[in-house]
């Protein structure tokens, strides 16, 4: 890992793949892994024992490291991006987001794209269940709270539905 890229630990880029904090303490713990099974290769090939490749990675790691051109054979450079990436993990910014229904992973890998390239780089989803929103979204920040529900609809367009109604039953 070059010292530019550790200098820019705030500049990392996600890969859409890493939607909520669970996905990225996840691939930190593999990453730790991998450091753990990198260190051990590389006693062992001192030692004269056989030295083995690099050990598997999961999809989402092998994009985070792709995007970012990192660099994981060198043991100083995994040591301080596992520091750098919980570090982020504890100060990424997180948009609660509580739908009406289960959202399928794709549709969150690309509101997470979404929010990346418009909001912040480093966004993170936290994802809510709340099926009496009826329809759309009900949106946290921390200092922000959009409530873009059907039930927000209608509540909002309660006076007008029951003026309707009375219309209505007047008619009859």
């Amino acid at each position: 890992m070059t010292d530019s890229v550790t200098a820019q630990a705030g500049a990392f880029i996600l890969p859409p793949s890493i939607v909520t904090r669970v996905d990225l303490s996840r691939m930190v713990s593999e990453l730790e892994r991998v450091d753990n099974d990198m260190t051990s290769a590389g006693v062992r090939a001192k030692t004269g024992g056989e030295s083995s490749a690099m050990p598997t990675m999961s999809e989402q790691l092998t994009d985070f490291i792709a995007q970012n051109k990192l660099d994981l054979t060198d043991g100083r450079g995994r040591g301080d991006l596992i520091r750098q990436l919980r570090q982020l993990k504890d100060d990424a910014p997180v948009i609660h987001m509580t739908f009406a229904s289960v959202a399928d992973g794709d549709s969150l890998r690309q509101l997470s794209a979404w929010l990346r390239s418009s909001i912040h780089p480093q966004a993170l989803i936290s994802v809510g269940l709340q099926p009496a929103l009826i329809g759309g979204v009900y949106l946290r920040t921390p200092n922000h709270i959009k409530d873009l529900s059907m039930r927000a609809r209608l509540t909002g367009g309660r006076e007008l539905i029951t003026k309707e109604l009375e219309a209505l039953r007047g008619s009859r």
